[in-house]
């Protein structure tokens, strides 16, 4: 009993902790008004046609903004997304606009070939990389642009509020996102700094993405934007944007949303091994239900955990995010997420894009024979 209160005492810890770090993100200090214009140059990857990808793309088209460039790549012109871009570029014929056609990449990280291609293209010296399923307002540039007036600041990544779509598989994951994900990643910052960048928006410097080697120094890894921070976090001032994104995640089925999870958790474990271990910490309620279960007496504690997670729930996720929290469906995403960190200790082989990976110890990854 001793032990499963040790247990206990770490995840009340760990929601204190997570609400205080939401709390000090809350109060962060938006960027002064710039004085100047500065020019920025936007990346999208793209490969297939999204849910809701025209709105998502359009959304870049109507930025409130001066000087900025848009730059989209895919591998070949019979992509489905192609369509899209060229109706999107002739509906906004003054903003300037590229699509690329990259070809076969030849290496295994798709993605980082793709955004290779388009640095190489790109114009402006602030680059903004942005996935296709990210939907910005109109003062994404002008925030974003401002931050940087900060001589010292090399790169930023955004956080996002998850947009579900109509599946409940969906709408469970964009929970986990919205508090699990966040939670970890705000008390991370808070412990230890910004060592790391997270998907799915990073804004970096030229100048910074070239100190670490060039974008090409992550193509080996599945995480490649963790990677990219850590990597750049060596040689420039990295940071958590207080711009909040949206990522729209679609309406998978449910053998697609299991791979992806199981993707996601893997590739977490390799890239981090100890933080994954740590991560145990971020599911206080099916642990303290199992506790209940193997001591009955300790009843009274699980609705204290319950009131606590809660607590760091909405404080991530309502206040900092501006996502309401489905509080019924908050438990069952409990209980899925512990089994998937679970299922995360075992294989080291991922599905992605139709492709079949192995995942190296180093958190590489390398094309399955």
């Amino acid at each position: 009993m001793f032990i499963s209160s040790l247990v206990l005492l770490g995840f009340w810890v760990y929601c204190v902790l997570a609400i205080v770090a939401a709390a000090r993100h809350k109060r962060q200090q938006k960027p002064k008004a710039l004085k100047e214009p500065v020019s920025v140059s936007i990346l999208k990857p793209l490969a297939g046609l999204d849910e809701g990808l025209e709105e998502n793309l359009r959304s870049y088209f109507e930025q409130d903004y001066q000087s900025f460039e848009l730059l989209f790549a895919v591998r070949w012109e019979t992509d489905p997304a192609v369509p899209v871009v060229r109706r999107l570029m002739a509906a906004y014929p003054a903003v300037s606009s590229k699509l690329i056609f990259t070809g076969e990449p030849p290496y295994a990280h798709a993605k980082v070939f793709s955004l290779k291609c388009m640095l190489d293209e790109a114009a402006f010296d602030l680059i903004a990389m942005a996935d296709s399923d990210v939907r910005v307002n109109p003062d994404f540039c002008s925030t974003i642009a401002a931050e940087f007036q900060d001589e010292r600041l090399g790169l930023v990544t955004c956080p996002y509020r998850a947009v579900a779509g109509s599946s409940i598989w969906s709408k469970l994951e964009a929970i986990g996102m919205n508090t699990d994900f966040h939670a970890g990643l705000f008390t991370a910052v808070m412990m230890e700094g910004a060592k790391f960048a997270v998907g799915p928006t990073i804004v970096a410097r030229r100048s910074a993405l070239t100190a670490l080697g060039g974008i090409e120094r992550v193509k080996d890894y599945l995480a490649e934007d963790f990677m990219l921070g850590r990597l750049a976090s060596d040689h420039v001032d990295v940071r958590i944007s207080p711009y909040v994104v949206e990522h729209r995640i679609g309406s998978e089925a449910a053998l697609q949303n299991f791979a992806h999870r199981l993707r996601w958790a893997r590739s977490s474990r390799r890239s981090r091994p100890l933080g994954y271990i740590g991560q145990v910490f971020t599911y206080p309620l099916p642990v303290c239900f199992l506790l209940t279960l193997i001591y009955p007496a300790a009843w009274p504690l699980l609705g204290v955990t319950a009131l606590l997670r809660g607590v760091a729930a909405w404080m991530v996720s309502t206040k900092v995010l501006s996502a309401p929290v489905p509080w019924l469906l908050l438990p069952f995403q409990d209980i899925l997420a512990f089994a998937f960190w679970i299922a995360g200790f075992f294989g080291n082989s991922i599905e992605w894009r139709g492709r079949r990976y192995l995942l190296n110890r180093d958190g590489t990854m390398q094309l399955a024979s």
